[in-house]
C-alpha cells in the first residue's frame, strides 16, 4: 500500500520524529524539548470532564480522569504514554486521557513514568507496574471495578503495557484486556520493516536506536523486550494495533502472533498507509479515530 495521503502531508512537515540528528543531542537539549509541543493542537479537543484529578502513587504521578460523577465503580484503564523513553507527559498527552475515558466509558489513570536516560531502565517498566498494582490493592481508591482493569500503552507506553501485562499475570491479577499500539516489543531492530521503513517515514530506524540506547537494559530481558518473554499462556487478551510504514511494525505483529500460538486470545489490527504516531494525533489522521473507536470496541467487550 501506498502512504496515506494524510501520512504523506504530515511527513512534509514532521519528516523525522526528533526533528534534529540524534548525533546532535545533548542532555541540555533533551531537557528543552521535554517543554516544546509543536503537535499540541493536533492532539485533538480536550473533552470537559467532571472529575480530573492528579495524585502521586508510591512517589508515581498520576493524572485521573472520570467521564461521571458519582461512586459508582468503573472499568479502569491504566494508561502509558509514549515517547521513546525519553519524551511525553501526562500533561502533553491529556486530551489523549481525556478522549479515553469518554470514549470507553471508563476511569483512566495515565501515568508520569520516569523518563530516560536520568532515569535508565527499568524505571519507566517499574513505576508502570507500581501503578498498575495499586489500582488492583486500591480499586476503591480510584472508584474502578477490579474485576474490569485494562491497560493501554502507544509506542514505548505500549511496551509497558505489555511488561505490565506479564507481571499482572505472574503476580496471579486478571487483567481484563491489554491494548498495545505500535508498541516496542523488541530492540533487536532487525526485521523487515525496520529496513523498509528506516528513513523517510516519521520515526527513524537511528532515532529508535537512540532512545533503546538512552533507555539501556539487556536486550534479552523481557521488561525491556516482551518478545523474548519464555513464556506466553494466561496473559491477558490483546488487541495490537500497528502503522503500515512504521518501522516497529513486524515486531507489534509478531507480539500478537506468540500470543495466539500462546493460546491468548487476541485481535491484530494494521492499518494501511499509516506512520507511526498517527494514534495520538486525530488532527491529522482520520485513522487516530478509527483506531480509537476499534480500541474501544474491543475493550468494551472485554468489559461485558
Amino acid at each position: 500500500m501506498p502512504l496515506h495521503p494524510q501520512a504523506e502531508a504530515y511527513l512534509k512537515l514532521f519528516p523525522t520524529d526528533l526533528g534534529t540528528p540524534v548525533s546532535s543531542l545533548t542532555p541540555e537539549m533533551i531537557v528543552q524539548m521535554r517543554t516544546m509541543d509543536g503537535l499540541a493542537e493536533q492532539r485533538g479537543p480536550k473533552a470537559p470532564l467532571p472529575v480530573v484529578v492528579d495524585e502521586v502513587v508510591e512517589g508515581v504521578p498520576v493524572r485521573i480522569y472520570r467521564p461521571v460523577e458519582g461512586d459508582r465503580p468503573l472499568p479502569a484503564i491504566v494508561y502509558f504514554h509514549g515517547g521513546g523513553w525519553v519524551f511525553g507527559s501526562v500533561a502533553r498527552n491529556d486530551a489523549l486521557g481525556r478522549d479515553l475515558a469518554v470514549r470507553n466509558g471508563t476511569v483512566v489513570v495515565s501515568v508520569d513514568y520516569r523518563l530516560a536516560p536520568e532515569h535508565p531502565f527499568p524505571a519507566a517498566a517499574d513505576d508502570a507496574w507500581t501503578v498498575v498494582e495499586d489500582v488492583f490493592a486500591r480499586p476503591a481508591a480510584y472508584r474502578a471495578d477490579p474485576e474490569r482493569i485494562a491497560v493501554l500503552g502507544d509506542s514505548a507506553g505500549g511496551n509497558m503495557a505489555a511488561v505490565a501485562a506479564w507481571r499482572a499475570r505472574d503476580a496471579g491479577l486478571r487483567l481484563a484486556h491489554q491494548v498495545l499500539v505500535y508498541p516496542v516489543i523488541d530492540v533487536a531492530m532487525d526485521t523487515p520493516s525496520y529496513r523498509d521503513y528506516a528513513t523517510g517515514f516519521g520515526l527513524g530506524a537511528d532515532e529508535m536506536a537512540w532512545f533503546a540506547q538512552q533507555y539501556g537494559g539487556d536486550p534479552a530481558d523481557p521488561r525491556l523486550a516482551p518478545l523474548r518473554l519464555a513464556d506466553k499462556a494466561g496473559l491477558a487478551p490483546a488487541t495490537v494495533i500497528t502503522a503500515e510504514c512504521d518501522p516497529l511494525r513486524d515486531e507489534g505483529e509478531a507480539y500478537a502472533a506468540q500470543l495466539a500460538a500462546a493460546g491468548v486470545p487476541v485481535e491484530l489490527m494494521r492499518y494501511e498507509g499509516a506512520v507511526h504516531g498517527f494514534f495520538g494525533l486525530p488532527g491529522f489522521f482520520d485513522q487516530a479515530v478509527e483506531a480509537r473507536e476499534y480500541a474501544a470496541a474491543r475493550l468494551k467487550e472485554a468489559f461485558r
